[in-house]
C-alpha cells in the first residue's frame, strides 16, 4: 500500500508542478497581450461606411444615374434590335411557308438574318464592353478621390489605419471610431461637379 501511495502522491506532484509551469506560460502570454495591447494602443484607428459613402457622396449618387441611364439606353437599344430581328424572323418563316421566296431568294434572306443576329451580338458585347470600361473608369476615380481626401483629412487627424466597413467585413466596431459622416461631409465639400 505504501508504494501505492508513493506513487499517487508522485503522481499528483507533477501535475502541481504541469500545472504551475502552465500557469507560469499563460501569465507570460497574457503579459505580452497586454504589452502588445498597450504598444497598439497609441495607434488612431477609425472607419468608414461603405454604404453611407456610396449613397450620401454626391460623386456616387451623379455618376450612378449616368450609369443607370447608360444601363437602360444600352438595354432599350438591344431590346429594339431584338425584336426588329425578330419580327423579320417572323415574317421570313411565314413567307417561306406561302411560297414567295425562290430558294435562292429564301437563303438569301436567311443569311441577310443570320449577319443580322452576329451583328447583335457583336453590338451587345461592345455595349456591354463599353459600359463594363466605364464603370470601372468610375470605380478607379471614386477609389482616387475617397483616396486622395483621406490623406488630406488624415494630415490633421494622424490616424494610422483608416478601415472601410461594407456589409459585415468589420463583426464589430464600436461608433466612437466612425468618421463616414465626417469624410461624406468633406468629399461633397471638395467635389466640383463636372462641366456638362
Amino acid at each position: 500500500m505504501n508504494k501505492k501511495m508513493v506513487r499517487v502522491m508522485s503522481v499528483m506532484a507533477i501535475a502541481l508542478l504541469a500545472m504551475a509551469s502552465c500557469n507560469k506560460e499563460a501569465q507570460k502570454v497574457d503579459e505580452k497581450t497586454q504589452a502588445h495591447a498597450t504598444q497598439s494602443g497609441s495607434v488612431k484607428i477609425a472607419y468608414v461606411e461603405v454604404d453611407s459613402i456610396m449613397s450620401q457622396y454626391k460623386f456616387c449618387k451623379e455618376y450612378s444615374l449616368i450609369l443607370q441611364k447608360k444601363s437602360q439606353n444600352i438595354e432599350n437599344t438591344l431590346a429594339a434590335k431584338q425584336n426588329s430581328l425578330q419580327a423579320a424572323a417572323a415574317k421570313f418563316q411565314q413567307d417561306v411557308q406561302n411560297n414567295k421566296y425562290t430558294q435562292q431568294q429564301a437563303e438569301a434572306v436567311q443569311a441577310n438574318l443570320q449577319k443580322q443576329g452576329a451583328d447583335l451580338q457583336a453590338l451587345q458585347q461592345r455595349l456591354g464592353a463599353e459600359f463594363q470600361n466605364e464603370t470601372n473608369t468610375f470605380n478607379k476615380a471614386l477609389r482616387d478621390s475617397i483616396q486622395h481626401y483621406l490623406a488630406a483629412y488624415n494630415k490633421d487627424k494622424k490616424y494610422g489605419l483608416i478601415l472601410s466597413k461594407a456589409g459585415d467585413n468589420i463583426l464589430y466596431a464600436d461608433k466612437a471610431y466612425d468618421i463616414t459622416n465626417e469624410v461624406i461631409a468633406g468629399l461633397n465639400k471638395a467635389y466640383r461637379p463636372a462641366k456638362k
